[in-house]
């Protein structure tokens, strides 16, 4: 059920999977995608980098919007052996990031950030995923696919990266890109009453 709600709200993102996710929540929000440089610093850790990026976007958008509007924006990124996981620039990268992942843990952060009024809230899920073993062939088919060239780590748990998913402990929503947890948290804070939201 879509409900009406108190002001305005602009997810920050042209990420489908996050305009899905947040579609799940019952408000009405328009897309906005934030346009900036989403470089890791040296030196900078996973955790400062993504709630920056959150952080980033959301007020990046809110400056493009009318005054009262809500601005919901998220970054999420993946970490293996102490390294951050984009997403892969061509098939040797795509391949060299599944070959990383294969048959070990590894940890997918994701900031979330909300812009209102001048304030920016922010939330973070950590999740640790782990992937089976992967043989070399596994890892051509799957890149043949089409479905990792876009996303974080190389591979969509929401999608055929699924079956290779052994375990995962942590926020599911978080992985694909918007944990809807934090993400209630946010919202009811900021004035927004969900129906199955956040209560203390």
């Amino acid at each position: 059920m879509i409900q009406e709600n108190a002001r305005p709200l602009v997810l920050g993102s042209a990420s489908p999977r996050r305009r899905e996710l947040l579609a799940t929540l019952g408000l009405r929000f328009d897309v906005r995608a934030a346009d900036i440089d989403e470089a890791v610093r040296p030196g900078e850790a996973p955790q400062p980098y993504v709630q920056r990026m959150a952080h980033d976007k959301a007020l990046a958008v809110s400056r493009r919007v009318p005054t009262g509007t809500a601005v919901l924006a998220a970054d999420t990124t993946v970490v293996a052996a102490g390294r951050i996981l984009g997403k892969p620039d061509d098939r040797e990268a795509g391949l060299a990031m599944l070959s990383l992942l294969a048959d070990t843990e590894h940890q997918v952060y994701t900031g979330v950030a909300l812009a209102l009024h001048g304030e920016i809230r922010e939330r973070l899920s950590i999740t640790t995923v782990r992937l089976r073993s992967l043989t070399q062939a596994e890892m051509e088919a799957y890149w043949a696919t089409g479905e990792p060239v876009d996303k974080a780590g190389g591979y969509a748990i929401q999608g055929l990266g699924a079956v290779f998913v052994r375990e995962i402990h942590g926020s599911y929503s978080g992985v694909v890109g918007l944990p809807l947890y934090e993400t209630a948290e946010l919202l009811t804070s900021g004035g927004y009453p969900l129906i199955l939201g956040h209560h203390d």
